[in-house]
């Protein structure tokens, strides 16, 4: 066995909610004459859902949804899974990366699955002659929700597209104890630099922004929060984090995370502002957060380690992770959220595939909620696996919450 099949096997062992999907799959086949087009972070937890799609009946054509998080050997590995075909390879240019989506495309996928949408979006704009035929797809990250949205919002997005990573069972776990624990794991092990103590800002607090800042808080780092909606603002000062803008937090900050899945969060402006030894990184989806671009113009030199890119501004050391690109995978040693984690997330992207494969052509084209009845299925095999068991609603419970003559 290669390293690759071993990391797989690795995985498979903490995803028994996926693990329970297959066996339905490979008895069920509900992806018969299914072809799937999948960008996704190539690597072992990716592999086991591409391998239960596959076992579902479904034939796989996968890239990866970013140049730096691929492992090229679980992309050798998945390739020789019978149905799937990989087309991923770790620190392509950007010509290879649509390359290789091209090379999905080609395969006229019926169902698209997206991690940041860069899929759906060449099938609406380069690769219109695919819409005909593909019945709908689904999309993992907020980046890739929000795009969406975008999209439907101009009447652009022609077939369904289900938001998987809207549903609480995405947000609560995937989102918040995923980013949370995999982007201070990769920084932690990337630059072997203390948490405890220092300054950590956190650019935006939504479920990747809080869960992030829960975690470097329960390492002792003082937590600062920067953000533009005056809701979320709140809720990071009511949960005890100091709250500033940009500005304001780059004099103080030592270590800085982005979260916001938007553009020039850390700017030319912050830059000059920074402490000598101050550490970026993003832990959004694309690597528009931090002004790279400003820094290769104007800083006085450049060194460049391994996942990381050192700039003098000021004289001032100012030290970039993974090129800007997501934290948590595009390290070297980037291994992405934990496996329990992603069980649950790629639990979902299996069985909203499913559901989309049999229901999408009855749907208009937009952006979907995930149904409940699939949230409830993959929270109740978690717990099972888990040996947890709950109460269950009477039938008296159930009329009381639906009444509304019963009072005081």
């Amino acid at each position: 066995m290669d390293s690759g099949e071993l990391k797989m096997g690795w995985a498979r062992q903490y995803m028994p909610v996926l693990a329970e999907i297959r066996k339905r799959f490979e008895k069920e086949q509900p992806l018969a004459g299914a072809t799937v087009g999948m960008a996704l972070h190539v690597e072992a937890k990716t592999a086991v859902l591409v391998e239960t799609m596959a076992a579902g009946g479904a034939e796989v054509h996968i890239t990866g949804c970013n140049p730096l998080s691929t492992q090229d050997d679980v992309a050798l590995a998945l390739g020789r899974v019978p149905g799937v075909h990989c087309y991923a390879t770790r620190g392509c240019g950007v010509d290879e990366y649509y390359a290789a989506m091209d090379r999905v495309l080609d395969a006229s996928p019926n169902i698209t699955i997206d991690d940041g949408m860069d899929l759906i979006h060449r099938i609406h704009t380069l690769r219109r002659d695919l819409l005909d035929t593909i019945i709908g797809g689904c999309e993992e990250t907020t980046t890739g929700i929000q795009r969406l949205r975008a999209m439907a919002d101009a009447g652009a997005l022609e077939f369904p597209v289900i938001a998987v990573n809207d549903t609480p069972m995405k947000r609560s776990f995937d989102n918040i104890h995923g980013t949370g624990e995999s982007a201070l794991s990769s920084i932690m092990i990337t630059t072997n630099t203390l948490i405890g103590g220092k300054w950590f800002v956190v650019a935006g607090y939504g479920y990747c922004g809080r869960g992030l800042a829960r975690m470097a808080h329960g390492l002792g780092a003082k937590v600062i929060v920067t953000e533009v909606d005056p809701r979320r603002a709140l809720e990071a000062h009511m949960d005890g984090y100091h709250v500033m803008t940009m500005k304001e937090a780059a004099a103080t900050g030592e270590i800085f995370v982005t979260t916001t899945g938007n553009t020039s969060i850390i700017t030319g402006e912050h830059f000059p502002l920074m402490q000598d030894g101050a550490i970026l990184a993003n832990a959004g989806h694309f690597n528009v957060e931090i002004e790279i671009p400003w820094l290769e113009e104007h800083a006085e030199g450049k060194e460049r380690r391994d996942s990381i890119d050192t700039y003098l501004v000021n004289g001032k050391r100012i030290s970039v992770l993974a090129e800007g690109r997501l934290v948590n995978l595009a390290t070297t040693k980037g291994m992405g959220h934990p496996v329990e984690v992603m069980d649950l997330s790629f639990a979902l992207q299996a069985l909203c595939t499913e559901y989309m494969y049999k229901n999408g052509g009855s749907l208009k084209g937009g952006v979907y909620e995930v149904p409940y009845e699939i949230d409830a299925t993959v929270a109740h095999l978690k717990l099972a696996s888990l040996g947890v068991t709950i109460d269950e609603l009477s039938e008296e419970q159930k009329t009381y919450l639906h009444s509304w003559t019963a009072g005081t």
